[in-house]
């Protein structure tokens, strides 16, 4: 079953029309604190079904995609009844849509679900697909299944209470999509602030971004081929996420997928001859926006040790790049040596400043 994709800003309607259609038993809300306190009360108001459902809150922040989370919803779904008939309604960011998916897929061996995204990352990345999870052993959704959703209601009329540095997380796997559609959507996003720019422009263009990875999942929806083109940026972007936890100083999903995209397209240009002025158009976008991620040469045992814990690897300590020949012409599956990764790391840091 593939998802139903909304794409609208008239979103207590859309959940409303598919609580209907749907007749659940019972109606429940994940959300996190954040999601509690400025966005639930909204559709509190205006939507039927939010306004009766039963709502169950987490904690905030990736580092809370936990088991202990995990536990709590499976315990208050219990407790409040929950039942294969009834409908869980993930409102929140990725961290929401990731573990409440995943939490709805298990209990009681799956319960049907909707992601409804309130951030630009989640919108563009963690509410499509069907991948749900949490972070295990401080590895990144080390644990989880492949679960699709009823529906995914994307919008932008959340966006208004997030900071700039939550929409650059989320434009920074826009970029990634851009990268794996052609150059003339990326040179568009190129020339976007989307700090400034008008809710119902943003849903078009996010629109356009999230058919993209639509297109890839529906070839390979369980990530056995083509969709690990979507890796793009990740392998050394989850590496840089978890290196940042371990330092105690997290950054956003976003931000390591935009310091990660550098890395792959230095080694996309030395291995595929991924075009020079392109990479350094790109490189010099993500050091304006995103700054620079701090690390040294005497990092590099470790970052390259957690690249090879990434899930997409074939074969225990090698690393599974996915590259680019030129925007829109992915290459998966690209074992690079650690000679070159350090080649591309130093690079990195070259661009970066540091």
């Amino acid at each position: 079953m593939q998802a139903q994709l909304i794409f609208t800003n008239y979103v207590s309607q859309a959940i409303d029309e598919i609580a209907d259609s749907l007749s659940p038993s019972g109606i429940f809300v994940i959300v996190d604190v954040n999601t509690e306190s400025f966005v639930l009360p909204r559709l509190q108001s205006f939507s039927t079904a939010v306004s009766k459902a039963k709502v169950i809150t987490v904690k905030a922040g990736d580092m809370n995609k936990n088991l202990d989370a995990l536990q709590l919803i499976w315990r208050k779904l219990t407790a409040e009844g929950c039942t294969r008939n009834s409908l869980i309604i993930n409102l929140g960011g990725g961290m929401v849509t990731d573990m409440g998916a995943f939490a709805a897929s298990t209990f009681k061996r799956g319960v049907r679900f909707i992601n409804v995204p309130t951030t630009l990352l989640g919108a563009v990345d963690a509410s499509v697909g069907g991948k749900t999870g949490i972070n295990f052993n401080n590895l990144k959704n080390h644990i989880g299944v492949f679960a699709e959703a009823e529906a995914v209601i994307i919008s932008t009329t959340f966006f208004s209470t997030l900071t700039p540095q939550e929409l650059y997380s989320g434009y920074a796997e826009m970029l990634k999509h851009a990268l794996l559609s052609s150059t003339d959507e990326l040179a568009a996003l190129l020339k976007v602030d989307v700090t400034d720019i008008d809710p119902d422009a943003l849903l078009a263009l996010l629109e356009k971004s999230v058919m993209v990875k639509k297109g890839v999942v529906d070839l390979d929806p369980t990530d056995q081929n083509i969709r690990r083109a979507l890796n793009l940026g990740h392998t050394c972007g989850h590496a840089f996420e978890t290196f940042a936890m371990e330092r105690k100083s997290p950054i956003p999903h976003g931000y390591a997928v935009a310091y990660g995209l550098i890395p792959a397209l230095v080694l996309s240009n030395m291995i595929e001859g991924f075009d020079s002025e392109l990479l350094h158009s790109v490189a010099a976008y993500i050091v304006k926006h995103y700054g620079a991620f701090d690390f040294s040469c005497d990092d590099y045992p470790r970052l390259l040790a957690l690249m090879g814990q990434d899930k997409k690897n074939k074969v225990a300590g090698q690393v599974n790049f996915t590259l680019l020949k030129a925007p829109g012409e992915p290459v998966i599956d690209c074992m690079v040596d650690d000679d070159k990764i350090k080649a591309a790391l130093d690079i990195t840091r070259d661009f970066m400043g540091i």
